[in-house]
């Protein structure tokens, strides 16, 4: 939900309303007995109001998941500012006569003064901080940091108010229970995220990947679906629409970003290949994978010039942790280059077709308008559906006739598209160039790293990573691993037992071959039971869901899964 100028214009001249009238009364003279004591009393009731009214937009946030409405936080912790020095400066002009040596003995003499400052003197750096440019120099996790400080102040505000009262401590005592409570509701909130969190770590460990289904059918399925429909999105991307043979529903369920593992005969030759599924599964009698050809693509040119509607294509069940519900955080940034949109437009359905209310912001980056998937739905989409906004950029176009954005994604543009970046969970996708680039953007504007989510469609080839190879997901189509460093063998060091392996045998087959006993269930790289420590050799991997960041660096590998590239020598 983005607020508009007039509605922030409007907060804005509400919140100056209480001034306008205290400075009107005091030309008027209707300020008491004691004006000067007036005006200092009304304007720190107003910063100590305004202060709690800040502190009260996060718990409304999160509770009516409206996060446009965020934006008027900064707004009012300005206005507790202004009052709170209005406050200070009616003191020291009036009260005081605007001589500093007397001010500064008054203050050093009476504590209640000495809590105030302190309070006031906290607020400079969250005002300073509180510009857009400011927020993008020093960094969103810095400055949420630095504005932390808010309850420190509040606190000391209230402090500063009942030292001051001599008799009636009711409205300090208010101030305090108004304080107390939204401070109690932020620390409640902080020890329910990492409870569940660390229920989540010990519950689903990383060597399980993401569920798929609350049974077994998603994770074990595997068999043939009919292509009941093929649609051409743009002239080099097609959707395939594929059901099941004899049922009206599919024979598994998947979650909104994941994969299908196809298996298909190409010339004779077993070709196994990944494709994001794009359709939501909240239509559960199809599900559909939007597939780029590629000049040089194996898997991609046959789908494509070969595939027809009726036809049969071997399937392994959905696989992925590249998700997104809806119940893991109140709004979420899509970002996509080129055919990345696929596992972006199944969050996208899944969202819009539950009546999700978070705000869905997507990026999309193409290099020419004709190259726009789902040009026609994303604009209806819009249409339909307030929360979603959806901005196309095109990189190389020559279109004068282009109304929308031009150029790369850039930081300018996503602080000018987004609000509050460095505070939104981000899933990104596309060539892995692209997704460089933004990841360092996105850290530049604040964006904490374990808000970052990817998944990389590259140009495939084996990569070196600590000592191994990986096979990062690839969308286009993978090119064969020819490449290898000597004759393919696996050797079990603990076992003693070793066999030469051809390109095709994975190590888990090699493993029952020779009678080493490991350990394995799903066999599709998804649930993590077959993974080994690679002591020396490359591999690559198909599918390597259930691996970590750690898993990675002990250098673990998914033995039905890895297929030896030269001599490999394992842990078992």
């Amino acid at each position: 939900m983005k607020v508009s100028r007039f509605a922030k214009f409007t907060v804005a001249l509400n919140c100056a309303v209480p001034a306008i009238i205290l400075a009107w009364d005091a030309f008027q003279g209707r300020l008491g007995a004691n004006p000067v004591n007036f005006a200092i009393r009304t304007t720190g009731i107003l910063s100590l109001i305004f202060l709690c009214l800040t502190l009260l937009v996060t718990p409304i946030v999160k509770i009516s998941r409206r996060s446009g409405l965020s934006q008027f936080r900064r707004l009012l912790g300005l206005c507790a500012f202004y009052y709170a020095s209005a406050h200070f400066l009616i003191f020291f002009g009036f009260d005081r006569g605007a001589k500093v040596g007397d001010t500064l003995s008054e203050i050093f003499k009476r504590k209640y003064l000495m809590v105030g400052i302190l309070a006031l003197g906290l607020m400079v750096p969250l005002a300073v901080t509180s510009t857009d440019r400011m927020i993008r120099r020093i960094g969103g996790a810095r400055w949420k940091m630095i504005h932390r400080a808010t309850y420190i102040i509040a606190i000391a505000a209230v402090l500063h108010f009942y030292m001051l009262v001599k008799a009636d401590i009711t409205r300090p005592v208010a101030f305090a229970i108004v304080v107390g409570l939204l401070l109690g509701y932020r620390l409640a909130a902080h020890y329910l995220r990492l409870r569940s969190a660390y229920r989540q770590i010990q519950l689903s460990p990383p060597t399980v990947a993401t569920a798929t289904a609350s049974d077994s059918r998603a994770k074990r399925w595997s068999g043939a679906l009919r292509v009941a429909r093929i649609f051409q999105e743009t002239p080099d991307v097609r959707t395939f629409r594929l059901v099941s043979v004899d049922s009206t529903r599919l024979p598994f369920d998947f979650l909104p970003g994941q994969y299908l593992n196809l298996s298909i005969q190409v010339d004779g030759k077993r070709v196994n290949r990944s494709y994001t599924i794009a359709s939501s599964p909240s239509r559960q009698a199809y599900c559909e994978i939007t597939v780029k050809r590629e000049p040089m693509g194996v898997s991609s040119r046959h789908l494509h010039d070969t595939v027809v509607e009726g036809g049969l294509i071997d399937v392994k069940a959905p696989a992925g942790r590249f998700t997104f519900t809806g119940s893991e955080d109140h709004s979420i940034v899509l970002i996509a280059g080129g055919v990345g949109i696929t596992p972006m437009m199944s969050k996208i359905r899944h969202l819009t077709d539950i009546g999700w209310a978070g705000p869905i912001d997507l990026i999309f980056a193409v290099k020419e308008r004709i190259d726009i998937i789902f040009h026609d739905e994303l604009d209806y989409l819009q249409r339909r559906h307030p929360n979603f906004r959806a901005t196309v950029t095109l990189s190389r176009t020559q279109d004068s006739d282009w109304r929308g954005e031009r150029g790369r994604i850039s930081s300018e543009l996503l602080c000018r598209v987004v609000d509050k970046i460095a505070e939104r969970r981000v899933h990104l996708c596309g060539p892995v160039e692209m997704m460089d680039s933004t990841v360092a953007i996105l850290k530049s504007l604040g964006v904490p790293e374990n808000q970052i989510h990817l998944e990389s469609f590259v140009r495939p080839k084996p990569v070196e990573t600590n000592g191994f190879t990986t096979h990062e997901r690839e969308e286009k189509d993978p090119l064969e691993f020819d490449e290898v460093d000597g004759e393919a063998s696996v050797t079990f060091a603990r076992s003693g037992k070793s066999k030469p392996m051809d390109s095709a045998q994975t190590i888990l087959e090699a493993s029952e071959e020779l009678k080493v006993n490991l350990p394995y269930d799903c066999r599709s790289g998804v649930c993590g039971e077959c993974k080994v420590k690679l002591l020396s050799g490359r591999v690559v991997m198909e599918v390597e869901d259930a691996l970590d960041f750690s898993d990675r660096k002990s250098r673990m590998i998914l033995s039905c899964q890895a297929r030896c590239l030269g001599p490999v020598i394992l842990d078992a």
